[in-house]
């Protein structure tokens, strides 16, 4: 593609708001001269939703249910399921096998898969072999994968972490572009906006 611009997309695997984030992004690889980069950033919910689920007060509560409440409003208008999941779960090594698809430009086959079935709850993402069937069927070497994970992908997902930082990413998704940051699934409209102020929309896009 004749991408003009990058576009850092921060995700993580057990995030509603990146899994409804996903495909609209993707459509702007065809809409607009932008090529998406698809880095981790975890999203850390003891931090922002009170800790371990015991330690939760009716607040922290109220909010994690509001904000799961609003994810399945905007997924039900896409006919998409979300449900909570019944654990905080780690996503450290689903998130290496996203660097894993991407760096194989494997990531657009691979990642809807993963959040499509974790939010269906058929997925554990902290299972290495859950995990594997679904790098085989998006075409990419399990196998190879768990190497990988044994050493390349730890120091890979640090790195990701320090991109984030320098970034200054607090949540995900957050889309980056030059430089200004956009943070929520709902704020695609803007970024289509500014990607239209910098002329970088495609011309069979425009004539639509």
């Amino acid at each position: 593609m004749d991408a003009a611009e990058e576009i850092r997309f921060y995700y993580d695997f057990k995030s509603p708001f990146s899994f409804l984030a996903l495909a609209p992004a993707c459509t702007l690889e065809r809409t607009h001269r932008v090529r998406l980069s698809f880095i981790p950033r975890d999203f850390e919910p003891r931090l922002a939703y009170g800790g371990e689920l015991e330690e939760r007060s009716q607040r922290d509560w109220d909010k994690v249910r509001y904000l799961y409440a609003d994810a399945r409003r905007f997924a039900n208008q896409r006919g998409m399921i979300i449900r909570g999941p019944q654990k905080l779960f780690d996503s450290r090594l689903a998130m290496m096998s996203g660097i894993y698809a991407e760096q194989r430009g494997r990531f657009r086959e691979y990642a809807p898969l993963v959040f499509e079935r974790f939010f269906k709850r058929e997925l554990d993402i902290e299972e290495p072999a859950a995990l594997a069937g679904v790098l085989r069927e998006a075409g990419l070497d399990a196998d190879d994968f768990a190497r990988y994970a044994a050493f390349d992908g730890r120091d890979d997902l640090a790195r990701a972490y320090e991109q984030a930082e320098r970034d200054g990413v607090f949540g995900v998704p957050t889309l980056i572009v030059a430089g200004e940051p956009f943070w929520g699934n709902d704020r695609i409209g803007w970024v289509i906006k500014k990607l239209d102020a910098m002329g970088l929309r495609r011309e069979a896009a425009a004539t639509r």
